[in-house]
C-alpha cells in the first residue's frame, strides 16, 4: 500500500485534472539499490538489487482514443499530453514525459495499436540518485497499458522488452532496472543472469542491513551524465574486441561470461596487462573482476557471512572508482564514513558520477551507522530538507503491482 495522505493527493489533483474518480486504479513500481554487479547487466554479466520500499504510484483511467495525459503532484513537473502514434516523437532530452513514452513506444513496437489513460503521477524515489525512478516510472506506464489495452505478457518478456525500449530516452542501459522493478520479492535480494534472462531469488538474513546514503551529488543518466554514462558501453565492448583479437582465446569466447566461464581471472588479468592499453584495460580488468563478485557476494548471502559479503562491496567500490571511473570524491568519502562507522562494507551503487552509497551493517549497529553519517558527512554540507530524505534503510519489497 501507499501512504493514506500520498494517496489522497493522488485523488485530489486527478479530481481537479480530469473530474471524475469513477473506474480509477493504482498502481505501484519500486526502486532498487544494487548491491553489487555494477555497470555489469549491459555486458552480459550478472546483477545482484533488490526493490526498495520508495516508490513510483500512479492512479489512471483508461481514455478512449489514443491520447495521453498526465499530471505530476509535483509542481516540478510540468503537465504532459502526447498521442500515442505509431513513431511517439520524444521531448527534449531528459524530460520526464520521455519515460511515459518509452513505455509506450516499446509496447506499441511489439502490439501495435494501443489506447490511452489519464494519470496522476507521485514519486518518493530520490530523483538522479542511481535508485532506478526512472525504470520505475517506465514499469508503472507500461503496466498501465498493458491493464488498459487488454495485453498479454509474460514478465520475463516484458522486462526484455522494457529494458531495450527504455533506451528510447537516450540512454544506452542494460536490463536490471526492469528486471528488479518489476521481479522484486519481499525480503529477498535477485541475483540476475542475461542472455537468457534469469531471476534467482536469494533471502537476506533478518540481521543485515542495507544503508543507502545520498551523496547530495546529481547524477542524471538522461542529462549532463548521459554522455559519460553510455561512452562506458562502447569502451567495453571496445575492449573485449581488442583483447579477442590478441587472445589465444579468439574466437571460441565471443563475450565476456564465456571468457570468465572458460578462464581463470587472475591469468585474464595478466593477459589483459599484455595486450590492453588505457582505458580498455581498466574497462576490462573491472568486469572480469566484478562479474564473478556478484556469484561469490550471492554465496556469501546464503551462507549469511555478513563480513565475506561487505569485503566484496569494498572490493567492488575500489575497481568502480580506480579501474572504470565512475565514482566522485563525495561518494568515496561517504564510502569511507560508512566504514569508519563499522559498516561491513560499502560502495558506490548505479551508475555513478553522483548518486548514492550503500552500506552493509549489523542491524543493531544501524542507529551508530546513522549516527556518523549525520555528524560526519551531511552536517558540514547544507541540506534543504530532512535526513531521512537522503538515508533510505532499505529492505526488499515485492515487485510493480497494482493496488486496485
Amino acid at each position: 500500500m501507499i501512504a493514506k495522505v500520498r494517496h489522497r493527493k493522488l485523488k485530489g489533483v486527478l479530481q481537479q485534472e480530469f473530474g471524475s474518480l469513477k473506474e480509477t486504479h493504482l498502481v505501484r513500481a519500486p526502486g532498487r539499490v544494487n548491491l553489487i554487479g555494477e555497470h555489469t547487466d549491459y555486458n552480459g554479466l550478472p546483477v545482484f538489487p533488490i526493490a526498495i520500499q520508495r516508490d513510483i504510484a500512479i492512479l489512471f483511467r483508461a481514455r478512449k482514443g489514443p491520447r495521453v495525459r498526465l499530471r505530476n503532484v509535483s509542481e516540478h513537473f510540468g503537465a504532459r499530453e502526447f498521442s500515442l502514434e505509431s513513431v511517439v516523437s520524444p521531448y527534449p532530452k531528459g524530460d520526464w514525459g520521455n519515460y511515459a513514452k518509452a513505455a509506450a513506444q516499446a509496447l506499441m513496437d511489439r502490439f501495435g495499436h494501443l489506447s490511452g489513460f489519464d494519470a496522476v503521477v507521485s514519486g518518493n524515489i530520490p530523483m538522479a540518485a542511481g535508485l532506478s525512478s526512472s525504470s520505475a516510472l517506465v514499469v508503472a506506464c507500461s503496466l498501465i497499458l498493458t491493464r488498459i489495452n487488454e495485453i498479454s505478457i509474460e514478465p520475463l518478456e516484458l522486462m526484455d522488452l522494457l529494458a531495450k525500449g527504455e533506451r528510447y530516452v537516450g540512454t544506452q542501459g542494460g536490463g536490471m532496472d526492469q528486471a528488479v522493478c518489476l521481479g522484486g520479492q519481499r525480503n529477498k535480494a535477485l541475483k540476475i543472469d542475461f542472455s537468457p534472462l534469469r531471476l534467482s531469488p536469494t533471502p537476506v538474513p533478518e540481521h543485515w542491513q542495507f544503508v543507502i546514503a545520498h551523496s547530495l551529488v546529481v547524477a542524471d543518466k538522461s542529462g549532463e551524465a548521459q554522455e559519460k554514462y553510455n561512452a562506458r558501453p562502447v569502451e567495453c565492448r571496445e575492449a573485449l574486441t581488442r583483447f579477442r583479437s590478441h587472445s589465444q582465446f579468439q574466437p571460441d569466447s565471443q563475450t565476456y561470461s564465456e571468457l570468465i566461464a572458460r578462464v581463470p581471472v587472475e591469468t585474464l588479468l595478466s593477459l589483459a596487462d599484455e595486450v590492453l592499453e588505457e582505458p580498455y584495460r581498466r574497462r576490462f580488468r573491472h568486469l572480469v573482476s566484478e562479474g564473478p563478485r556478484v556469484e561469490e557476494a550471492r554465496g556469501a548471502m546464503l551462507d549469511g557471512d555478513l563480513e565475506k559479503f561487505g569485503r566484496l562491496m569494498n572490493e567492488s567500490h575500489t575497481s568502480l572508482r580506480k579501474d572504470f571511473e565512475v565514482s566522485c570524491p563525495e561518494l568515496d568519502e561517504l564510502v569511507e564514513t560508512c566504514l569508519a562507522a563499522g559498516a561491513a562494507g560499502a560502495r558506490m551503487t548505479g551508475a555513478g558520477f553522483g548518486g548514492c552509497a550503500v552500506a552493509l551493517c549489523e542491524a543493531s549497529r544501524t542507529p551508530f551507522l546513522v549516527e556518523s553519517l549525520e555528524k560526519d558527512f551531511y552536517r558540514s554540507r547544507s541540506i534543504p530538507s530532512q535526513l531521512t530524505e537522503y538515508l533510505i534503510m532499505a529492505r526488499p519489497v515485492e515487485g510493480a503491482s497494482f493496488i486496485y
